[in-house]
């Protein structure tokens, strides 16, 4: 089995950052491809930046040249998955759906804890689109931006400890829920910290991805993701232009 696991942002070392946490949870035998866009931002904190990172990813997955099982669109509430499940037929995973889907089967609210305070309405959106905003406790900021996870780990953990305690005593959270692809590997020290569930959306994707192509479950090309209709689309694919 091979997934695409597709990075929203220019910066590699996320990339190899996201790549390295999803094949800690892969199964034996399921090859993990990280791929990073040509174009975009090299962080995704705001709706101009996650619109060009919707056509990015579209792009990265359009001129991989081989054949793959499943693709994780590893961005959290980014735009996006609707065009992924129209270009194919396998599973499209968003690590903002897989997470919060799972933090609903192992409690009865979960918070979110993200990055900056300016991509909270873009996570809330998602969710509502989803479905699983009523079982939303609330959706808080570390006030940490993405590429700062990394850089500094410990600070990262700090904060997003003080976010999860608070939604858990002042939100009833049950379950917490990392809003963010680069919180991928933190999980454990939260959960440590807090003493509640807490859900990466890397590893939930991916475990969803397995489980969707074990099953022999496709998107539905019926209707909302059915493949677009034939016709001239000037300039796409943007990757194929390029190299002319």
């Amino acid at each position: 089995m091979r997934i695409l696991v597709v990075n929203v942002n220019t910066t590699e070392q996320v990339s190899e950052q996201i790549g390295a946490t999803a094949r800690a949870v892969a199964a034996p035998g399921t090859e993990i491809v990280p791929l990073t866009p040509r174009f975009g931002a090299d962080s995704v904190e705001g709706n101009l930046e996650s619109y060009l990172a919707a056509v990015g990813v579209l792009d990265a997955v359009t001129r991989y040249d081989g054949p793959y099982d499943a693709v994780v669109q590893a961005g959290f509430g980014e735009h996006g998955i609707e065009g992924l499940r129209e270009l194919g037929s396998v599973p499209a995973v968003d690590i903002t759906e897989a997470a919060a889907m799972l933090a609903c089967l192992v409690g009865r609210s979960y918070s979110v804890v993200t990055t900056l305070d300016r991509t909270v309405p873009l996570i809330e959106d998602r969710l509502r689109l989803t479905g699983v905003l009523g079982r939303c406790a609330s959706v808080r900021a570390s006030g940490l931006p993405v590429l700062e996870l990394e850089a500094d780990p410990d600070r990262a953990v700090r904060a997003i400890v003080a976010e999860a305690e608070a939604a858990v005593r002042h939100d009833r959270a049950e379950v917490i829920v990392l809003g963010c692809g680069g919180m991928g590997g933190l999980d454990d020290a939260v959960r440590d910290a807090v003493g509640v569930p807490v859900v990466d959306g890397i590893t939930a994707a991916v475990k969803l991805a397995e489980s969707l192509v074990a099953l022999g479950l496709g998107t539905s090309k019926i209707r909302t993701y059915a493949t677009p209709r034939p016709k001239r689309i000037s300039g796409w694919p943007l990757a194929r232009e390029a190299d002319e």
